[in-house]
């Protein structure tokens, strides 16, 4: 199980950020992901697997004026 943006979640097979974010249908250039509290880069988004205890907050940028 891991935790993303506050909920527990149960991943049905193993994954890397960078599925879990297609299959959740993130833009990927309008995100921020940390991981385990600390940054993750965007070129590690596809070699980051995903693993039971992780904890990821995935931040959207949101343009306004």
């Amino acid at each position: 199980m891991v935790t993303i943006n506050g909920r527990e979640t149960v991943l049905e097979l193993p994954m890397t950020v960078s599925d879990y974010l297609a299959q959740n249908q993130y833009q990927i250039n309008r995100i921020a992901i940390e991981l385990n509290g600390e940054i993750l880069p965007k070129y590690q988004y596809s070699d980051t697997m995903l693993k039971d205890g992780d904890s990821m907050e995935i931040v959207s940028f949101v343009g306004g004026g």
